[in-house]
């Protein structure tokens, strides 16, 4: 075996045995996020085969989201391959505070039992309507209150499903996506697993920059995915000036597609802002339960324009059929429970003051962050590794950037859901310690 097959573990004389070679490597952990693979004339000459054989199983594997083709810089492994790994993110050692994982606070969310208790959950058969009435005329009074067209509306198994759904709508393979930078990490995995390129699009505090959007529809990207609010991982999110400004950017080109990941909804703890009104394409906006019900409540409400809502349905029966009768009802006697509006209430101000105390405690000792709604703090530093590694040796686990940017500098992720306000002091004190000594020592 020669070193180069040794290094990479990739065998084969077809196209189809070497791409099974290589997602195997892939899933044992021989072939890490982010490795480079050998170039194809090497490859071939190594496996004894042509270089069109190698390119055609690169090829497969690109086009299922598992590797990425950079031109002159080579083929590389995504940085979310859509396979089970062994080498999985490890769990946080015992004792040290999480503050990474991106939850809400399961203090903040309903008592699932309790609702349950209150239902009678009929039996559904096929035939019945997918979509629970009550459950659509509740959505609709909230994307009415905020100024959004709800005529028509699907339900979906959650935020992703619904943006994954709508790129089928309307997207195909080669198509260019332009996307936020940073990013949440599923998205771009989404858009390089169905065959698309995306283009980052840089976000300040207010979402993404309208210079920057032009860049990216001026290169040919036919979609735009962005979240109004919440922003994962920085908190940015869009007020009113910076929708008209992109709204402004996207007259000058009609027919794109507009999707809007409202993962968070209320509890974002800002007004809703959305590019959806007026917009001269076709249109969705996704709004899910799992931030403020909880996460297993894998249930997602989207309006959109008729043609996308129909096509999003029509694929929807092909496949899973409906999202589950029980998931609805249950919504249904949550939202319509007093309680739960009080407690979605605590929970908007509850997470406004973890967030904007982190922001002020970073302020005081001379630190610039990004946090304007949401459930995370977005803190900049020179580098990402040193910085959690540091804070992880002083209790605290954050997560680093990498993963959500495309161009974007360094940063790190901390998640406020449960971040109490003497735990920020301390946690802001002993980031500025590791951030402050690497600028005196030149080191990070």
């Amino acid at each position: 075996m020669t070193a180069l097959v040794q290094r990479y573990h990739i065998t084969g004389s077809t196209a189809g045995e070497i791409a099974a070679s290589i997602e195997d490597a892939i899933r044992a952990g021989d072939l890490q996020a982010g490795g480079r693979l050998p170039t194809v004339r090497a490859l071939a000459a190594e496996l004894g085969v042509s270089p069109v054989t190698v390119a055609a199983a690169y090829r497969r594997l690109t086009g299922r989201g598992l590797l990425s083709a950079a031109g002159r810089r080579g083929t590389t492994v995504c940085p979310g391959p859509l396979l089970p790994s062994r080498l999985d993110v490890p769990r946080l050692p015992e004792g040290v505070r999480n503050l990474a994982d991106g939850n809400p606070d399961p203090a903040l969310l309903p008592d699932l039992h309790a609702a349950a208790r209150s239902i009678a959950f009929p039996q559904r058969l096929y035939g019945d309507d997918a979509n629970l009435p009550a459950l659509l005329d509740l959505a609709a009074a909230d994307l009415r209150r905020d100024g959004l067209d709800a005529t028509a509306l699907a339900v979906v198994g959650g935020a992703m499903d619904g943006m994954e759904r709508t790129l089928l709508a309307h997207l195909r393979p080669g198509d260019r996506v332009a996307v936020e930078d940073p990013c949440y990490p599923a998205v771009r995995d989404l858009v390089a697993a169905m065959g698309m390129t995306a283009d980052p699009v840089a976000l300040d505090e207010y979402g993404p920059r309208p210079d920057e959007l032009a860049r990216a529809l001026a290169r040919g990207a036919t979609a735009f995915l962005l979240t109004p609010r919440a922003q994962n991982p920085t908190g940015a999110a869009l007020d009113e000036s910076r929708s008209a400004e992109l709204r402004a950017v996207l007259d000058a080109h009609p027919g794109v597609l507009v999707v809007e990941d409202d993962h968070a909804g209320a509890i974002a703890g800002v007004e809703a802002s959305s590019l959806a009104p007026g917009h001269r394409g076709p249109w969705a906006v996704v709004r899910s339960t799992a931030k403020a019900l909880g996460p297993d409540l894998r249930l997602a409400v989207m309006a959109g324009d008729a043609t996308t809502i129909a096509r999003v349905e029509g694929r929807q029966r092909l496949g899973t059929g409906w999202v589950s009768h029980v998931l609805q009802d249950l919504v249904v006697a949550l939202l319509r429970d007093p309680a739960t509006a009080e407690l979605v209430a605590r929970a908007t101000a509850t997470y406004t003051e973890r967030r904007t105390g982190l922001v002020a405690a970073l302020a005081r000792n001379g630190l610039r962050c990004w946090g304007r709604s949401g459930l995370n703090v977005w803190i900049p530093v020179a580098e990402e590794a040193a910085a959690v590694q540091h804070l992880l040796s002083r209790g605290w686990g954050v997560r680093g950037g990498e993963r959500y940017r495309f161009r974007a500098a360094p940063a790190i992720r901390v998640t406020i859901a449960d971040l109490h306000p003497d735990e920020a002091e301390q946690l802001a004190d002993d980031l500025a310690g590791v951030l402050h000594g690497a600028r005196r020592t030149g080191t990070a």
